[in-house]
């Protein structure tokens, strides 16, 4: 599923992000822990330099505790990161993020100075709860939808910290296409932009692979169907998603999988691993170089041709 979603604030946001990074001791990333590589925005990775990471996998209540371990390892094993595991309704949980800045900016808290923390996360991972939670108050508007804050704004925090922060920025396009399903499955791209029956479809493929018992559990299944369209369609029969013929209105049957998945009532489901991420950015580097190759073959071809 291609993802090309870049609005004006995004784009804004980004130009803010690269003029305020030379003052900022800290970088906080928040990700959603069912997906944290898809949700971990390579714009962010570009604009730190060496800056320390920290990495809040948030949602770990939805997510399968298993699989956010694995993350929190790998994460914890990079230089300069640590990684923890929240869900951001838990304040105590959401607290450890203030100690953790103090951690990877000692010389700041040693000297007595004021440590300048940026807070970033794509649309919807939790980021505006997370702040209030820091915060102590209201200070982000929070939303079910994506994009709901707009402007960059700093915040006072305890522990003589300043945050920085930022609208949820997605960068211009999702090159994995794993990676788009992944983000509109989770709710990080809007509804309007994805087709029910289609983020449904691969749901149900991952889960038949990843969670078989977890989805014949919920909807009932016996056995699954040949694909995961067709696993899909039974599962569209079994929730009574028809149409004139007995036909079932496949999307439909999708928004009941996206829906049930979003809410967690299929079960603790994580929809990436880190050898997973490996294998796909292996096969994404693969791609690279065959368009590089056609595009060097195809300049050849021009500058032949113009002699």
């Amino acid at each position: 599923m291609a993802v090309n979603w870049y609005p004006g604030h995004m784009h804004k946001a980004q130009k803010e992000i690269a003029e305020i990074m030379p003052t900022i001791d800290v970088i906080i990333e928040v990700l959603d822990a069912r997906i944290p590589y898809s949700s971990n925005n390579p714009m962010i990775a570009k604009l730190r330099g060496d800056k320390p990471f920290i990495k809040v996998l948030n949602k770990k209540d939805l997510a399968d505790p298993a699989v956010t371990q694995l993350w929190l390892d790998y994460f914890n094993g990079q230089p300069e990161t640590k990684a923890i595991a929240i869900s951001a309704k838990n304040t105590a949980e959401t607290k450890q993020i203030l100690n953790l800045c103090q951690q990877l900016a000692p010389h700041r808290v040693q000297a007595g100075k004021q440590l300048r923390a940026l807070i970033c996360g794509i649309p919807n991972v939790g980021k505006s709860t997370t702040i209030n939670v820091l915060a102590d108050r209201i200070i982000a508007k929070t939303g079910n939808e994506p994009a709901v804050t707009k402007a960059q704004q700093r915040i006072r925090l305890e522990n003589d910290i300043v945050l920085s922060d930022t609208p949820g920025m997605l960068w211009p396009k999702v090159e994995n296409e794993n990676s788009g399903y992944r983000l509109a499955a989770t709710g990080a791209v809007k509804d309007t932009a994805m087709e029910s029956d289609d983020v449904g479809t691969y749901i149900v493929e991952y889960l038949m692979e990843a969670y078989p018992e977890k989805l014949k559990a919920r909807y009932g299944l016996d056995e699954f169907g040949y694909t995961g369209y067709d696993t899909l369609e039974l599962i569209g029969r079994k929730r009574g998603c028809l149409r004139a013929g007995g036909r079932v209105e496949m999307n439909q049957a999708g928004d009941i999988v996206i829906n049930e998945l979003r809410e967690s009532t299929i079960g603790y489901i994580s929809m990436e691993t880190p050898s997973m991420m490996e294998q796909e950015e292996a096969a994404l580097e693969i791609e690279r170089e065959k368009k590089a190759a056609k595009k060097a073959e195809r300049k050849k071809n021009f500058k032949k041709r113009n002699r």
